[in-house]
């Protein structure tokens, strides 16, 4: 039986006074500071409901709730959507390549 592919990747755009949260600066000592700051995760929701759930404090990630400007779909549509265990996988991946690129990125 084949798996549903109901879940999805997003990437959201945070404001860069996240980089004043000691947590957030450790996990990216290593970012270029022209690049953005962004939060990698997937869910079960579409992600404009679930960043609007992050910004309404519901399951929500701290710097999400705190920083979160806007979804940033260019980097994420392409990729959804996916079995469960195909977005746990994307979602480390995009963490990893972003990161990579530069990026400040949070992921839990």
């Amino acid at each position: 039986m084949e798996k549903a592919r109901v879940h999805n990747v997003y990437v959201v755009e945070l404001d860069k006074d996240v980089l004043k949260e000691r947590k957030f600066l450790e996990a990216n000592s290593g970012h270029d500071p022209e690049k953005a700051c962004l939060y990698v995760g997937m869910t079960g929701l579409s992600p404009d409901e679930r960043f609007k759930n992050h910004k309404e404090g519901r399951k929500a990630n701290k710097y999400v709730k705190k920083y979160g400007l806007w979804l940033r779909r260019r980097i994420y549509t392409k990729y959804n959507p996916m079995t469960y265990e195909e977005a746990q996988r994307m979602e480390a991946w995009l963490a990893r390549r972003l990161r990579a690129k530069g990026h400040a990125v949070w992921q839990n």
